[in-house]
């Protein structure tokens, strides 16, 4: 295993009087929110690392303008199949549509923290909320 990403916590590098600069200059391409380095960014970064995760699709592997969590957005609730690394459900597993609910729900969890508004993504703490009822789910499947 190797890790590609190491941009959490790059907001707290800023020291105050570095407020104005912008993402796009720090971080690694496609883990790094777009706009201002703010707190936000990390839950950016923490988004895409789960949309990562449970696709097995690299985020700057999409041509033009595309992102991995457009892509990931245009499939979901109807067509998880399509997304889904096929290593992860396959169409032989018992309870493949319960499986693919909590995987759908970890990708709608994923796709808050990548709003690209930072107003509009979810807070960590709730983003942790959230993990843990999915996982209290997937048990009682």
């Amino acid at each position: 295993m190797v890790a590609h990403l190491s941009d959490f916590g790059i907001s707290k590098l800023l020291g105050e009087d570095q407020g104005d600069l912008y993402t796009k200059t720090l971080a690694t391409l496609g883990y790094i929110a777009p706009g201002l380095v703010l707190t936000k960014c990390d839950v950016y970064s923490y988004g895409v690392m789960l949309l990562e995760t449970f696709t097995r699709r690299k985020p700057n592997e999409f041509e033009g303008d595309l992102s991995l969590a457009q892509w990931v957005s245009y499939s979901l609730p109807d067509a998880v199949m399509d997304v889904v690394d096929a290593n992860l459900a396959t169409p032989m597993a018992k309870g493949l549509q319960k499986e693919l609910d909590v995987v759908a729900s970890i990708m709608k969890v994923a796709l808050d923290c990548c709003a690209e508004s930072p107003a509009r993504r979810t807070n960590m703490k709730d983003v942790v909320g959230m993990l843990q009822k999915i996982k209290i789910q997937l048990i009682a499947c």
